[in-house]
């Protein structure tokens, strides 16, 4: 599908804030909260492949939107996705990863972008809340094969806004829908949740224990 071009003023931006890092404001929630604790995923389990689309111009804007390919989670969350990633490799799969950790000026300028519309569909997360990306417990995943390390075809695309992204979608191949269903019992076998309109995005059962984040990705990394 054809993706608004009004999304390109925001790339500067949007690199100078992640860059900088907490410019913006996240919600003031009441607590308690667990102190966060980020791994870099491919530092515990580097069979664990990425594919940061923000950090490309391979998504939905068609620019890039971190400053760095980076995939950061809660540690409780990027160790279960080892685990998950285990079972996988025993089937002749192993993860990729699309996005993990989202500083929330991100989701700020984007939800600032949108039209009311967008806003009402979840095309974007509300700032007012944050998205689960800013706190570091959700990621977004597809399967490559151990054999070739060709990503695997599911039913959809990755950010693909139509029926065929939702987790239940019952047409296209048979051989991409079992891949997707392969995919969500891994993850859901290691307390992760799929989102209900996107077979991608997994939820770590956890995530209410952490605050929303605006932390960099340079300072994730000392």
């Amino acid at each position: 599908m054809a993706y608004p071009t009004r999304f390109s003023r925001l790339i500067p931006i949007l690199i100078l804030a992640v860059a900088a890092g907490c410019r913006s404001t996240p919600p003031q929630e009441p607590g308690p909260f667990r102190d966060p604790d980020f791994a870099e995923v491919v530092r515990l389990d580097p069979r664990i492949h990425t594919d940061i689309r923000y950090a490309t111009a391979n998504n939905f804007t068609g620019h890039p939107l971190y400053p760095e390919s980076k995939a950061f989670l809660q540690r409780p969350a990027a160790e279960a996705l080892v685990r998950a990633n285990r079972s996988l490799l025993a089937l002749g799969y192993g993860l990729l990863i699309y996005d993990a950790y989202r500083p929330w000026s991100v989701t700020q300028a984007l939800w600032d972008s949108a039209s009311p519309h967008e806003r009402a569909i979840g095309f974007v997360a509300d700032p007012k809340t944050g998205s689960k990306h800013n706190r570091g417990c959700a990621v977004d995943v597809g399967l490559y094969e151990l054999r070739t390390g060709k990503e695997v075809a599911m039913p959809s695309g990755y950010d693909e806004f139509s029926e065929r992204a939702h987790p239940d979608y019952a047409g296209g191949p048979p051989e991409a829908r079992r891949a997707r269903d392969l995919l969500r019992r891994a993850m859901e076998a290691q307390g992760f949740g799929v989102d209900p309109n996107e077979w991608w995005h997994f939820n770590h059962k956890d995530w209410r224990a952490y605050r929303v984040l605006d932390t960099s990705f340079a300072e994730l990394a000392r």
